[in-house]
């Protein structure tokens, strides 16, 4: 059990009976650094991967975490680490106990990378071995490891104190609350349901406590993407938690709000106004590394700033708009308006286009008039105009304090509206229908009747 009411705590439990003999029992707990460590059951090819698949975990060729200090004594052990790189550091606290009416012995080792727990028990018919492990982990930015291994073993003496079932009995009830608002019941398809049951918990599991540190592409379990953090996040999990958990979405949308200083930084490293959210990253700053498929789906601004809008709008936290959320509005705004440009069609209609961008289908890069990509930034520009306005009209104080923080004029706010009202919309009349770019119908028709089913 991850705990959702205590964020630094984890419990595991194993509990083993010889049904109809005497026999040896061995039960080795351990806690293992498995990216730089070593132990029996380690194949180094097996855990990282060898095919070449952007959606993969990078293996690292020197270590990631450094070891600062191990430490065990009687059934505690604690390893601490700072990362190699970032210089973020780890601390891990692992409590022990056994419970048999069993003769047993206790044998207890760590080093830099491995602390182990050994259980050897002459287990007798029909009486039961239970072993409990209580885990606790602490992280930091920057204080010294060795404060986070006082701060694990607080966190366990607080456990060894009260016991695990408090802890069990605040899951369940957490849980308890998550299904009723989240659920999802589809009737007499079972294996349907399971699956949707299944995704749901996932998401719970990568945004319950995500805190302000974003929900990645792979969620908490998977290593693909490297944990990076995509738009996903705010087109597939965030208006989930909108409807159903509203605290979630808030703090997701706060990870992008504390994101505005890199994202002012790439959109000037690219000669654009505003702020550019980073397609692929962690920390802020971009990480893709091609542009077609990466840097080029400006579409990011836009799907953060829909996030946000309807979340303000389902929750009426309007105070997180007016105070955080607007930045974003204005920044992302910005950079609408200077990446696209005016053309006149010749009558004196003029006509607002986005050249050179790669919508959602990363198949098809670097096109005209993206359809999802203008339809987009319409609906951005406009909600940025209509709440600078709103601000004016109903909290001038705010709005002032808004405008000198960002340097805001009523112009530009003016600029946005026409930008929005003139956005170019691709529409074909022949078909009826609103092609993804502006040339997708000029491209070969694809021969579906002779392409192989595989």
């Amino acid at each position: 059990m991850v705990s959702f009411t205590q964020r630094h705590l984890a419990i595991m439990t194993m509990e083993v009976t010889m049904l109809d003999a005497e026999a040896p029992v061995v039960i080795s707990s351990q806690t293992l650094n498995r990216q730089d460590g070593r132990d029996e059951y380690h194949v180094r090819s097996h855990a990282m991967g060898t095919a070449a698949d952007p959606r993969k975990g990078a293996a690292f060729e020197a270590r990631v975490l450094e070891p600062q200090s191990h430490w065990w004594q009687d059934q505690r052990i604690i390893l601490g680490y700072r990362c190699a790189n970032s210089k973020m550091t780890l601390a891990v606290g692992v409590d022990h106990q056994i419970y048999t009416d069993n003769d047993y012995r206790i044998f207890t080792s760590a080093d830099e990378d491995t602390g182990k727990m050994v259980y050897r028990v002459q287990a007798k018919p029909g009486q039961p071995i239970r072993v409990t492990k209580v885990v606790a982990y602490h992280t930091s930015r920057g204080v010294p490891s060795r404060e986070l291994v006082d701060r694990c073993r607080r966190t366990l003496d607080r456990v060894d104190e009260h016991g695990v079932e408090p802890e069990f009995a605040a899951q369940r009830e957490w849980l308890v609350r998550f299904w009723e608002r989240s659920d999802v019941v589809v009737h007499g398809q079972p294996a349907l349901q399971q699956a949707i049951r299944w995704n749901l918990f996932q998401v719970a599991q990568a945004a319950a406590r995500a805190e302000q540190s974003g929900v990645p592409a792979k969620g908490v379990t998977g290593t693909g993407y490297s944990g990076h953090y995509f738009w996903d996040t705010e087109i597939f999990v965030v208006p989930f938690l909108t409807y159903t958990s509203p605290q979630m979405a808030r703090s997701e949308l706060r990870f992008r709000y504390n994101m505005l200083g890199a994202a002012r930084r790439r959109a000037e490293e690219l000669a654009q106004s505003g702020a550019l959210f980073p397609w692929r990253t962690v920390n802020g700053e971009e990480a893709s590394a091609y542009y077609a498929a990466g840097t080029a789906q400006y579409h990011i601004d836009a799907d953060i700033a829909y996030a946000l809008c309807k979340y303000v709008a389902a929750s009426g936290d309007q105070d997180f708009m007016n105070r955080e959320g607007v930045d974003i509005l204005v920044e992302t705004a910005r950079l609408w308006a200077d990446l696209g440009f005016w053309r006149e069609n010749g009558t004196g209609r003029r006509s607002f286009h986005i050249h050179g961008v790669t919508g959602p289908d990363e198949y098809t890069t670097v096109v005209n008039d993206n359809l999802f990509t203008n339809v987009m930034a319409r609906y951005n520009l406009a909600k940025a105009a209509e709440l600078l306005r709103q601000l004016k009209r109903e909290l001038p104080r705010a709005y002032q304090r808004v405008a000198l923080r960002l340097e805001l004029a009523d112009e530009e706010i003016d600029e946005w509206a026409a930008c929005a009202e003139g956005m170019s919309i691709p529409y074909d009349k022949v078909t009826g229908i609103n092609p993804q770019d502006a040339h997708f119908l000029d491209r070969e028709v694809w021969d579906l009747k002779n392409t192989p089913p595989e």
